[in-house]
């Protein structure tokens, strides 16, 4: 037979899973005993449910698969479904404790069928005759055979006739067997993994971690181990998919190998122990409001872990196994830090519940600023988390004395977010008098390379009050100058995820730096020499925040910015200013109003001492949701912890350093479209305007 998909990627895939203890079972075998709307092996499932549920009565299991079919039907990306397959009360479906207890299958080709609708995939996996994870493969080299496969798991999606089987996959594999791309941020070569989605999914890349770390010592997980696939097994594989003449071959003897792209990735995911971890803390539903006419609405979106997540959290795991208190995470801006707590907050539940002597979490994520407090509370709660606040120091010392951790009536998982801020200046002690041993408070600290200081603060005593608290310290960028008291406060640390690692995997895009064009820059810097003579007798900021210096800043940006949405072919693509000072920005905000009938952009003016609060918020909703607001005026904020994907253009008027600059920069390195870059423009590198 000619080598195609088949013989290159999925029967050596089909004979991998193998290695890794599944059992193949045929297509034709398969379809006599499924249910034909669900494709559950209803057999198999029923039997595990009398295994792990016996007294369930056999009436009562035939009703609650007739209510599995029913909650599978659900318009909620399989919500309902997740939740029981998930929980740790109620019918079990899966031993999540005792994998040994567990069947897993695997087939190939089997039809998902709904009227006249249906699609195959490649390969199937169930556990107890669920089936719940896909792979779709294709072959190498074969550029438009893998966009049209993306195209269609993103049609399969809309499509409401799938949706049983959709709610049911949890993990979506594709791979054509080839290495990554780094030169491309669309998905058309290698292997990615993804979840159901309303409409697109968002395709991951998968690194696995090497057996040492980089220091050659053993790292935080077993290496895998593979089993001897018996010739009888790979001769049914081979001969249920007409295939026996590419046995002895030696293209289809390379493609088995543990090492090819695909097996690779198949490991990483489906190997049992990690696929169950998946299954079980790997998953989560976000309801994102969304803006759409003028209305807002929410949207439900289904999210499942980055790598660099699911090896963070098994670093904190080995650290804290080890009796490690605290450490540091180092994963570029961009990488889902929150996300990584709130996946946190589920998995260490579980974990302190698991020890011989049981301890129950309180969970504490801490910020120095309330645009970030904000900011945390939103995405914690999106994720279903009960978000607590506290709005001063006797609230805060109130619920942390209690040896409750969980308020809220529902029994939900819950974090206290705290504005650590506020109690900068207390210098008194906080002193538990009744400490609860069986109770592990446990800290998450935003943006750690901000430089927490070692001793004398607000922060340092909550510490010393309980030293057996763990404090997991979050940064985006690397500690340096000052910011390494950082590492005096948390240690080492746990794990790091790096920029260029960030951009070769899609989630961060590259930066540029566009020069100023010529004409514009001695046209800017002759003006500024006039202001500086006219006026050299006042300092500098105010010479900066001249109007005829402003003025001609103003009209660059607001020109640049017209012709990028022109030569990028995206109108909806926007730019912040980054001032000199507040005066600055006022008088740039001031001109950029008066100037509007000429350049027909929309402004907003975001200063800690400009409008209100929730006037401000306003504006920043106005940017990131409605798309409404074309350029961003700031001097100190939204340099950091703002995210908003169409922001693709910097402008800098003022000199940025170290760590305040790399947070600024990425701010317009989210991807957006089909951008490969974000751009910077730098006025502060004009020499004249480093005069003092």
């Amino acid at each position: 037979m000619a080598f195609n998909e088949n013989s290159r990627v999925k029967l050596p895939a089909l004979v991998h899973l193998c290695k890794l203890g599944y059992q193949y079972v045929s297509e034709k075998e398969l379809t006599k005993v499924c249910d034909t709307e669900t494709n559950i092996n209803v057999g198999v499932f029923k039997n595990k449910l009398r295994q792990f549920n016996p007294l369930l009565k056999p009436i009562e299991i035939d009703q609650f698969f007739d209510k599995l079919k029913i909650v599978l039907d659900n318009d909620d990306l399989g919500r309902e479904f997740y939740s029981i397959l998930s929980a740790n009360s109620g019918i079990k479906l899966i031993d999540f404790e005792h994998i040994e207890n567990n069947d897993f299958d695997c087939t190939t080709e089997l039809t998902c069928k709904n009227g006249e609708d249906e699609f195959r995939p490649d390969i199937t996996l169930y556990v107890n005759g669920l089936p719940l994870a896909l792979i779709e493969v294709k072959k190498p080299n074969n550029r438009e055979g893998i966009l049209a496969e993306r195209d269609r798991i993103n049609v399969r999606f809309k499509n409401r006739k799938f949706r049983r089987f959709l709610n049911l996959f949890q993990i979506l594999l594709f791979s054509n067997n080839m290495e990554y791309d780094h030169e491309s941020i669309v998905p058309i070569q290698g292997a990615f993994y993804s979840t159901n989605a309303k409409d697109r999914a968002l395709f991951n890349c998968f690194r696995e971690k090497t057996a040492k770390n980089e220091e050659g010592k053993p790292n935080y997980y077993k290496e895998f181990t593979y089993q001897t696939v018996p010739e009888s097994t790979e001769h049914i594989i081979l001969t249920d998919n007409n295939a026996t003449v590419i046995k002895h071959t030696p293209e289809y003897q390379t493609n088995k190998s543990v090492n090819t792209p695909t097996n690779r990735t198949i490991t990483s995911l489906f190997s049992k122990e990690r696929f169950f971890f998946i299954l079980r803390y790997a998953i989560a539903y976000v309801d994102t409001k969304k803006e759409i006419d003028g209305m807002e609405i929410l949207e439900l979106q289904k999210h499942i872990m980055r790598y660099q997540q699911l090896f963070a959290t098994f670093a904190i795991k080995q650290k804290l196994s080890e009796g490690v208190k605290s450490g540091i995470i180092w994963h570029t801006q961009g990488s889902g830090k929150t996300a990584l707590a709130f996946y946190n907050v589920k998995y260490l539940t579980d974990y302190y519940a698991s020890l011989p002597n049981p301890i129950v979490p309180k969970f504490y994520f801490i910020v120095d600023r309330m645009d970030l407090l904000t900011q945390a509370k939103i995405e914690f709660e999106e994720r279903g988390l009960i978000v607590n606040t506290v709005n001063n120091r006797d609230e805060l010392m109130e619920q942390f004395r209690s040896q409750t951790s969980i308020f809220n009536p529902q029994g939900k998982l819950e974090i206290t977010v705290v504005n650590i801020q506020k109690f900068d200046e207390d210098k008194h002690k906080v002193k538990l008098d009744d400490y609860a041993i069986n109770l592990q408070r446990i800290y998450f600290l935003d943006e750690a390379h901000r430089g927490y200081k070692p001793d004398g603060c607000f922060l340092a005593n909550l510490f010393d009050s309980d030293p057996n608290s763990i404090k997991i310290a979050l940064t985006g960028t690397p500690l340096i100058g000052e910011e390494k008291n950082s590492c005096k406060v948390f240690g080492d640390y746990i794990d790091t995820y790096y920029y260029n690692q960030s951009i070769s995997d899609g989630y961060t895009l590259k930066l540029m730096r566009e020069d100023i064009e010529s004409n514009y820059r001695i046209e800017i810097e002759k003006v500024l020499e006039e202001v500086k003579l006219r006026r050299s007798d006042i300092k500098r900021d105010r010479i900066l925040a001249d109007p005829r210096y402003v003025e001609a800043l103003l009209d660059y940006v607001t020109a640049d910015l017209i012709k990028s949405r022109i030569y990028f072919g995206e109108p909806s693509i926007a730019g912040m200013i980054v001032c000199d000072s507040n005066p600055q920005a006022r008088e740039m905000f001031k001109i950029f109003n008066e100037k509007q009938d000429q350049h027909k952009l929309k402004g907003a003016l975001i200063l800690h001492d400009e409008d209100d609060k929730e006037t401000r918020k306003g504006y920043i909703d106005d940017f990131k949701k409605k798309a409404s607001v074309d350029i961003l005026i700031v001097n100190i904020m939204l340099l950091t912890g703002f995210d908003a994907p169409r922001l693709k253009k910097l402008y800098l008027g003022r000199t940025l350093k170290d760590h305040s600059l790399l947070q600024a920069l990425t701010r317009v390195n989210r991807p957006y479209k089909n951008f490969k870059y974000g751009y910077i423009v730098d006025f502060a590198d004009i020499k004249v305007c480093h005069s003092r």
